[in-house]
Formats: structure tokens, C-alpha cells, sequence
């Protein structure tokens, strides 16, 4: 498996560090350097990679601005010579955070845990279906079927052409086994499918002559999911 990616740093001498380390690994594809984040939020907009080396203090924009204020689809492992912003990264869910100088050893590590999570999303964005536990039985539903999924209290309440099944199943569980670009979190009571929208009008989807709103956590996210800017 091919793993693309790019380095987004401002310092030559650290950009050919992870260049050499980078050519160690013949599964690394490295398809460009940059030294500022927008121009790297340029090249992944319109380019797909894996995995992005970022550090934190690149110019005008910082790594972790680019990541708040961006919707980044690649694996991000930050590198940096600061470790206090090493907790703000994790929140951002970055996959690894290497602390310069950073040895050959640490850095394919680092690599090791970006392929693990690029292998489970490739698992998952193949899946068809899910097993729902439900009163006493596993049961079987196509991802193809579900309109959305409610939230009500303690359960969750799985909304099918011609039926609903209720669950104890939360929507972590739901979010880790179904893609976003398949069934989407839009607010903490409701996730989506996108093939599924009828319509959206002032961040309110109709689905099935139903309207789900759209919260402010999940709205970005959701637009730029289906490639249209929230005014």
C-alpha cells in the first residue's frame, strides 16, 4: 500500500530530515514539500494524501490554526520543537506528535500508526453493512437503507426504508464502524445519510418529509462533506 504524502515546514534543515527519513520507507510516496500552510491547504484541496507531516510554527498560519480553521481528510503526525502543544494536537485527533529532534526509530513509528488508521478507514469506507445489536439478536442492515439515525436517551433509534430498529448502541460506536461520507454526524441527537437528503435550507436537512437540524459542532463538517460553504 502506496502511502502518499507531503511535509509542511518551514525550516530546510528539517524538511530534508524528513525527506531522508521519508526515502527510508520505499512505501512513502512523498509528492511535495511547502513552506507555508497555505499553500499546502491549496495542494490538499485538490490533491489526495495520506499523510501529513506539519509543523506547528510555519509562517503566517500555524499547524494548529490550519487544522482548527481546515477539514483535513489525510493522517496528520505533527512535528515540532514545542511540547506544550502537544495535548491541543491530540484534540485535534492528530495521529502522532514527534518531538524535535526526532530519531529514525520514533519517526517509523509515528509512520506505523498513520498506515494502521489508513488501513482501518480503507476497511470501513468498503463496508456495505453493519451488525446492530438489538433485544437479544445481531441484526443485519445494509448502509444502503438507513435514512438516519435518531438519538432517544439511552437508545438509539436506526430509521430504515419500511421499518426502525432501536438499539443500546451509541453514536461512537456507530461513528467508528460507518464513514462520514456515507452516514454523517450533524448533531448530537442525529447522524445522516448523505445519499439520503433531500434537501438542506438554513441548516435543516429533509430526509423522508422530516427535518433534522444541523448543529454548530457538526455543521462544517457536514458542508464541506457534501462541497458546499455554509453562508
Amino acid at each position: 500500500m502506496k502511502i502518499n504524502c507531503i511535509v509542511v515546514e518551514d525550516e530546510p534543515l528539517a524538511i530534508e530530515r524528513a525527506k531522508g527519513f521519508i526515502f527510508k520507507l520505499p512505501f512513502l510516496n512523498l509528492l511535495a514539500t511547502f513552506n507555508n500552510a497555505l499553500e499546502a491547504l491549496a495542494f490538499l484541496k485538490s490533491n489526495k494524501v495520506d499523510l501529513l507531516f506539519l509543523d506547528i510554527n510555519i509562517g503566517e498560519i500555524s499547524g494548529i490554526r490550519l487544522l482548527e480553521s481546515a477539514t483535513i481528510n489525510s493522517q496528520v503526525i505533527i512535528t515540532t520543537a514545542y511540547q506544550e502543544y502537544a495535548l491541543k494536537g491530540f484534540d485535534l485527533q492528530i495521529c502522532d506528535y514527534l518531538l524535535k529532534p526526532y530519531t529514525f526509530e520514533r519517526f517509523v513509528q509515528a509512520v506505523d500508526r498513520a498506515q494502521g488508521n489508513l488501513s482501518k478507514n480503507e476497511i470501513i469506507n468498503n463496508k456495505n453493512f453493519i451488525f446492530v445489536k438489538t433485544e437479544y439478536r445481531l441484526e443485519k442492515i445494509l448502509l444502503s437503507e438507513i435514512l438516519y439515525i435518531e438519538g432517544m436517551k439511552d437508545y438509539r433509534r436506526i430509521h430504515i426504508i419500511n421499518k426502525r430498529v432501536m438499539t443500546l448502541q451509541t453514536f461512537n460506536d456507530f461513528e467508528k464502524e460507518i464513514s462520514p461520507a456515507i452516514i454523517c454526524r450533524v448533531h448530537k441527537s442525529f447522524m445522516v445519510s448523505l445519499d439520503k437528503i433531500e434537501s438542506v435550507e438554513r441548516d435543516r436537512i429533509k430526509i423522508d418529509n422530516i427535518y433534522i437540524p444541523i448543529s454548530e459542532t457538526y455543521k462544517k463538517t457536514f458542508y464541506d462533506l457534501i462541497r458546499y460553504s455554509a453562508t
